[in-house]
């Protein structure tokens, strides 16, 4: 029967992890220089995964009369900025196109590349906007957007 017993040389042991070799493991390849650097470049894919598409700096500022939107747009030119009104929604598109082409008549090589970078914002506003009454003007990569508050109307309880 005393056999059966734990003695005190097996109490004094921890019990076995079957999973710490393995964790340890785990933990030693993904801190691993070669594989840290790997997935530290995925991260940063996913956060920006197109720079450009990221979008750009958008600020909403409201007075007492208006709405004021301001998008902060360096090296973009006037053509290339879009505005959209749906509803109670204002979108600010900016899209580039170029066409480079790079010619070496010693080696015959011609090539052409088209580049197409496209980005966009939208702004929730609490009202309907009034497309006819909206002022924009476009200096030094600042773009501004001026939107009139619609009063609305009030009623009077009897």
């Amino acid at each position: 029967m005393s056999s059966n017993l734990p003695s005190d040389k097996n109490n004094s042991k921890k019990p076995a992890d079957s999973f710490g070799e393995l964790r340890k493991a785990m933990n030693e390849l993904f801190n691993d220089k070669p594989i840290r650097g790997f997935l530290q470049s995925i991260d940063d894919f996913f956060k920006t995964p197109f720079p450009f598409e990221s979008g750009f700096h958008l600020e909403t500022t409201e007075t007492e009369n208006e709405y004021i939107v301001t998008a902060e747009l360096p090296g973009i030119k006037r053509e290339q900025i879009n505005l959209n009104i749906t509803g109670n929604y204002l979108t600010i598109s900016v899209e580039n196109n170029e066409l480079e082409t790079a010619e070496d008549n010693i080696n015959h090589v011609y090539s052409r590349k088209f580049v197409r970078q496209a980005s966009s914002r939208t702004v929730s506003l609490p009202h309907a906007i009034n497309e006819k009454m909206i002022k924009a003007s476009y200096r030094d990569g600042l773009l501004q957007v001026r939107i009139p508050r619609e009063k609305g109307k009030i009623i009077e309880i009897d």
